[in-house]
Formats: C-alpha cells, structure tokens, sequence
C-alpha cells in the first residue's frame, strides 16, 4: 500500500496541474498538419525537427503571464497544491537552468524565470508547490530516451549523469520547499537509475513527495493512468491527474470540455474512494489560462469552497452497498456526507445503521428534519425532509454527524 506519510498530501484532495512549453506556440498545428493526439506530443507525433523546432524558443514572450494571479485563482477554487511542469518531453526547462541553456531565461525573449515566479507566488499564498519533471524522455536531447537516435538506451545513463541529475538538484535547491516531485513516462528506467533519483531527491528535500511514476514500483504514492477514474476504491494515497478537455498543453481545435457538473461528480467519486484530483489548465502562448478552462473551475470551485468540510480531509468509503443514482457519498470521522447532484422531492439512504445525531445543509449550517427507522424488508435508513427550495435544486450538500466514528452500512441479504 502507498502512503505518503504527508497528512497534508492525504487531506488535499483537489489539486491544479499546469502543462505549459514551447508547444503551447503551436497550439496544436505544425505547418497545417494538426497534432494526432496531445497538443504537448506534436514535436513527437509529427516528427518536427530538433532543429526546427527549437527556433519556437526565439518566439515565447507571454506577456500576459501572471503567477499571482493564477495561484490566486487556484486558492479561490479551493486547490490545495500546484504540479507544474518544469521540463516536459520536449527538454525544454521553464525555469533558469545553468546546466542546459535550453531554458526559458537564456532561450528566449521574455528572459523571465517562470517556476520563480510561481514558488513566490505559492508561498505568498500558501499553496504547495510541486514539480513534474520528465526524467527519462527528451526530444531535444539524443541521450533521452524516444530521442533522435536508434538504440538511444544506451547513451540514457549519460543523459542521466548530464542533465537530468544536475536538472533536479537545481529545481530542489533553487526554488524554496518543493512538495512533490512529479516524475512521468519512466519507459526502460532501471531500478537502480529510478533509485539514485529518489536518493538524491530525499537527500535534498527529505520531505519532498515523489510520484508513483518514477517507475519500478518505487513511488511513494499511485498516480492512475491520465483521466482514469476507478469505480472502487484504493486503499494508500493516490492521484488522479486529469484534463478539462482532451488534451494537456494548449490547443486551439480542442474545444472537447467536460461541463462543471461533469468534474464536481468526478471530483467527488475520487475523494469518496480515497483519492486526489489533479486538474490541469493548459495556458496559451501569452500565458493566459483559456477562458472555458476559469469559467469551468470557476464552477466547481464554487461548489468546493462552499462545500470544503465534505471534500478536504474526506476518508476513503467503506464499501456502500448500492449506487446512488441521485448523488455521492464522502465521509470523515463521525461525519457522513451526501453529496446531490439530481432534483428529488425527498432524501432517503438506505442500510445505514448509524446513530444520527444531526442532518444540516454543508454550505449555510442549517438543520434539517430527519428520521431514522427500517423499512418493511428490514433494512435501515435515514430519511430527511427538504426544504421547498432544495426539492427543486441540485448540487448541495448533506451533512450527517453521526454517533459512531465511521458510516457503518448494512450487508444486504439476498
């Protein structure tokens, strides 16, 4: 079982991924060709030139860019932590490295430091920052595996030694207190290469969390396939990463968003079976996060915030004996919440054998009438009446304080 053994990675439960390089310039085209697939692979998929493709570097200024701004924001929306993404496949760095001067500072026009901008940004907010870093592939560099050379595998340790080594030390010494290091795509990592990452990551920031994507099974929590969502749940600390649309970097053909409602189901089915939600925005070339993207986490932030008590330091749900068809259940010590995402006349959950104590709406306090009793065929319940307005209302919350420390539910007999 993973665990983290960071209380605050376990109460997090929402959390904002930012995917953002060179290829956000090309939103998703290349000399008319649209990307295959993920917007952030087009140097990949549509076998651009190393050489061609490194000139984007001379046309990356994005003046509109504000770190305050966005971790304001991402405060505002409830999220706990911040992964953003300081070399991706395509080797470009988006801080000011000394080892490689394919870096955002010396490469390009706008000389700006971004990860320093977003580590004052975190610690002016008191937002968690954490760095995915691609520690094996690397488009831009020959000893990178999926490189430009056949049999690349065997110059990787060089590359390992040469640039990804001296990549993090800087990252973990350069910019303040370091969350989690979110390595991705290990591919023919050894274990023992996966090892002296982890050794030298702990040797410079002990409490740094490091992803379950360094691969070999050494991670110190799971991280699910990209949008995978599973129907129960798992046991340790894990993560969900996942995207508003169909991709991860800026694209301006995808136009594929999920809805508000969509991610607030989603976000609860992930915390009710014990995990985190790691939403990404992918920002544009001039740094602006697109508009869908805020008016969406704007959305659900509202529903969070308003409802912070049923979604952070929720526990992993004991085993609920049927599927609700009208809304989701989290819970915490002597706490049971219901979570409605469909209009209904009246509540009732069925073979729940705690004790109730209380019924009150999360979001104002307000009590509400119960009872609690068993059904005809023997099975338990509490029933709650609805005030006129909430009959004809979706998206709130239900609090039940409970006389037993966890939600104790009824084995159904056949």
């Amino acid at each position: 079982m993973k665990d983290t053994k960071q209380q605050w990675f376990k109460d997090a439960k929402f959390g904002l991924f930012i995917h953002w390089g060179l290829y956000a310039l090309l939103e998703g085209e290349y000399q008319g060709k649209k990307a295959p697939g993920l917007s952030e692979w087009i140097m990949n998929d549509l076998d651009i030139p190393k050489e061609e493709y490194e000139k984007l570097a001379a046309q990356f200024d994005p003046t509109a860019f504000d770190a305050d701004a966005l971790v304001k924001r991402a405060k505002d929306w409830g999220m706990k932590y911040i992964v953003f993404t300081s070399k991706h496949h395509e080797g470009f760095a988006m801080y000011h490295s000394q080892c490689d001067s394919y870096n955002v500072v010396d490469a390009t026009p706008c000389k700006r430091d971004i990860l320093k901008e977003l580590q004052l940004a975190c610690e002016k907010y008191d937002m968690k920052l954490g760095l995915y870093y691609s520690q094996a592939q690397d488009w831009h560099d020959e000893g990178g595996l999926f490189g430009y050379r056949e049999n690349s595998y065997e110059h990787y340790q060089e590359y390992l030694d040469r640039k990804v080594m001296p990549q993090l030390r800087e990252i973990l010494t350069g910019y303040g207190k370091i969350s989690i290091i979110w390595f991705d795509t290990p591919l023919e990592t050894t274990y023992e290469q996966s090892r002296s990452m982890i050794a030298l990551v702990k040797e410079l920031q002990p409490d740094c969390i490091i992803s379950g994507r360094i691969g070999n099974g050494l991670g110190e929590y799971m991280t699910t396939g990209d949008n995978f969502i599973p129907r129960l749940p798992y046991e340790g600390d894990w993560e969900v990463p996942a995207t508003l649309n169909d991709t991860w970097g800026y694209s301006k053909h995808d136009h594929n968003w999920k809805d508000p409602e969509e991610i607030i189901r989603l976000l609860v089915k992930i915390n009710s079976c014990g995990g985190n939600y790691l939403l990404n925005v992918g920002p544009d070339p001039l740094g602006r996060i697109p508009e869908e993207s805020l008016r969406i986490l704007d959305q659900v932030g509202s529903y969070v915030t308003a409802n912070a008590e049923a979604i952070f330091a929720t526990k992993r749900m004991p085993l609920y004996p049927y599927m609700l068809t009208f809304g989701d259940l989290t819970c915490k010590s002597h706490h049971l919440y219901l979570h409605m995402f469909k209009k209904v006349p009246r509540i009732e959950l069925l073979n729940v054998l705690n004790h109730v104590k209380r019924a009150y709406l999360v979001h104002t306090g307000e009590d509400l009438p119960f009872s609690t009793g068993a059904t005809c065929e023997g099975d338990g319940f509490i029933r709650v009446a609805l005030p006129e307005e909430y009959q004809k209302r979706a998206y709130y919350c239900i609090g039940f304080e409970l006389e037993e420390e966890m939600p104790i539910f009824q084995d159904i007999q056949g």
